[in-house]
């Protein structure tokens, strides 16, 4: 066994290790066919102190052909996941999806070779002449492929029909390496629609699409005087140093040809590069309205907010509204978490209901008012949680999901003087959701793998509970200024690295100096159920006036500290806090209050932030003469 490479602290240790892949691609988008035909080559380097005699890539589109395992596994119904078809049906079957290979071939130790592969479902394995030696050495792949973009993605790529042109999302649309890590070595996990595990890197990418087409991609655009029309380059300067929306291209413009430079042969080359990403995706359409404005980042260094919609999605009420939605987002997390990576956020309205990638996000075009913030500053919230902090979200979705949906909770109240805070009310609406889940006798718990989790139970699991879960550390257990601490700790320790469940975990116990596993067991592991009464209350020789003696009883298996409210004859309120330990021998505790007339009633979370099943017995009233 070699040196540990990750710390009972939490933190990568000095012998940490992890591998990278950069990638180049070529790619060409034929628009009346809805196929991309491209070429990639990847640099693969291995800093483990392993030899490799294989490695092993992720062919995403493979999921839509007609015999892969996610088609099989896909309910008949379809669903939000359906594969190659419409959002409510599954026609992968009749979809001529997949990855097409055309040529495949490897550089290794100076020796350019044809590969020797193999292909299994959305895996591709490589089997190398002579194996990968340790501690820094490269592999050169060269792939030429192609293949058709379905029509809906499992709402993470797909296309949208409007009334000046198709709209087209583009992701998983090359080849990926697979993850060799310390922990498991190569994450093989097949895709059945759930989320990605990538190794950093970086991304130089050109996409060939019509000239009167524009393109968002992840990264930055790198010959804007090639692709842009004069006017478009002084309006995105002006957006560069304006606080204020700044139209690039108006919806009224997208028919006028004036608005597109002619290219060559009707056609004109984007070219992106995006550093220490994980994955990079891409949109272009003719139908496409744009703004940007400037975000203001904690380090000054300069981003831009972007947004690209189709003029019938402009208002408002909706996606004229998109780019400060945007900005607002990323400016709060920034400060609030840790600093934004990329010199761009592009904001992309599509048939993608909503799904994140470094720098740009897909969000539905029908999108509007709270929802569009909604989805919006959730899908950008994962450019923390899985883009900078690069968790294994197909095992662990909750380290992603639920993380982003607990900073969504403080970027919501935040944003524009609370214009959406209801939509954060986790003391009202969320803790009531988190009950009724929690009651249902089928509820998976977070830490179940989402390829096993009930459809129906997936937003509980991995989003809503864990999210939930960190508001409570935060307002009720640690408190704002020890949770926040540890939590920028976690996103430090582990930015661009892949932390585990127990990096997490290990890193907020010795940065708050608690320790919280049984609140992480009870949480992420368990679906226990919580159940705080007030049973007695009596006075210390009688008397009031010495003080109150207050029993209070769990019962639940769940424990959580205490939050009483009391309140006495004489007007007096006083909230009390006792913490978890009180239950560590048992489930009823008594407590004296030093009250100075008598009690007319105790309350038990009197705000309703902690998920109590049985709320009717968290408080005790005095009784009256006449009851």
């Amino acid at each position: 066994m070699g040196p540990a490479t990750r710390t009972a602290g939490g933190q990568p240790a000095a012998t940490y290790w992890q591998n990278a892949a950069d990638y180049q691609i070529a790619a060409s988008l034929d628009e009346k066919a809805a196929r991309v035909s491209a070429t990639v080559a990847i640099t693969y380097t291995n800093n483990s102190p392993d030899a490799l005699p294989f490695v092993w890539l992720q062919l995403d589109q493979n999921l839509f052909r007609g015999d892969s395992r996610g088609s099989a596994v896909t309910p008949v119904a379809g669903g939000r996941f359906g594969n190659g078809g419409a959002r409510n049906g599954n026609s992968a079957r009749n979809f001529p999806g997949g990855d097409s290979l055309q040529t495949v071939s490897i550089e290794l130790h100076g020796k350019k070779v044809k590969a020797n592969y193999r292909v299994s479902d959305t895996r591709m394995q490589i089997i190398l002449p002579e194996a990968m030696k340790p501690h820094g050495d490269k592999l050169k792949i060269n792939i030429a492929y192609g293949f058709n973009i379905p029509e809906y993605g499992s709402d993470r790529l797909g296309r949208l029909p409007t009334k000046n042109g198709e709209i087209f999302e583009v992701a998983q649309w090359y080849p990926r390496m697979a993850v060799y890590d310390d922990v498991e070595g190569w994450n093989t996990l097949p895709y059945l629609t759930a989320e990605f595990y990538l190794e950093y890197g970086n991304f130089d990418y050109t996409l060939n699409v019509p000239a009167n087409f524009l393109v968002g991609g992840s990264g930055e655009l790198v010959n804007g005087a090639e692709v842009l029309t004069s006017a478009q380059q002084r309006r995105l300067a002006q957006a560069a140093t304006s606080d204020k929306t700044v139209i690039v291209r108006g919806p009224e413009e997208v028919t006028q040809t004036g608005s597109r430079p002619g290219g060559k042969n009707g056609r004109l080359t984007w070219h992106f590069k995006c550093q220490r990403a994980r994955d990079v995706a891409w949109a272009a359409s003719a139908a496409f309205a744009w703004d940007a404005a400037k975000m203001n980042l904690p380090s000054g260094r300069k981003s831009l907010a972007m947004s690209l919609y189709p003029a019938e999605a402009a208002g408002d009420t909706a996606w004229s509204r998109s780019t400060e939605y945007v900005k607002k987002s990323i400016e709060f997390n920034s400060k609030q978490w840790y600093e934004y990576t990329y010199p761009v956020a592009t904001n992309v309205a599509g048939i993608v209901g909503g799904m994140e990638y470094p720098g740009i996000v897909f969000c539905g075009a029908k999108a509007k008012k709270g929802s569009l913030w909604g989805v919006t500053d959730h899908e950008f919230g994962h450019n923390w949680f899985p883009m900078i902090v690069g968790s294994n979200e197909r095992k662990y979705p909750w380290m992603d999901e639920g993380f982003n949906t607990f900073i969504n909770i403080l970027s919501t109240k935040d944003f524009n003087s609370g214009e959406y805070k209801a939509l954060a009310d986790q003391e009202g609406r969320a803790s009531l959701g988190i009950l009724y889940s929690l009651l249902a006798p089928d509820a998976d718990v977070p830490y179940t793998v989402p390829d096993v989790t009930q459809a129906r139970n997936l937003g509980f699991a991995a989003y809503s509970k864990t999210g939930y879960g960190l508001y409570l550390l935060r307002q009720e257990i640690l408190g704002p200024e020890r949770f926040d601490y540890a939590f920028r700790t976690y996103i430090q320790r582990w930015a661009f690295k892949h932390p585990t469940p127990r990096d997490f975990f290990r890193t907020m116990n010795n940065v708050a100096g608690e320790d919280l596993n049984w609140f992480y067991h009870e949480w992420f592991f368990e679906n226990w159920l919580l159940d705080q009464a007030v049973t007695t209350v009596t006075y210390v020789n009688q008397d009031p006036a010495k003080g109150a003696l207050i029993t209070i009883e769990n019962k639940g298996q769940a424990a959580m500290p205490v939050t009483a409210e009391v309140k006495e004859t004489n007007g007096k309120t006083t909230t009390v806090h006792l913490p978890v330990e009180i239950w560590q021998r048992g489930g009823t505790w008594t407590f004296r209050y030093n009250s100075t007339t008598p009690l007319t009633q105790v309350t038990l979370n009197s705000t309703n932030i902690m998920p109590d099943v049985n709320r009717a017995n968290n408080t005790w009233r005095a009784q009256t003469l006449t009851e």
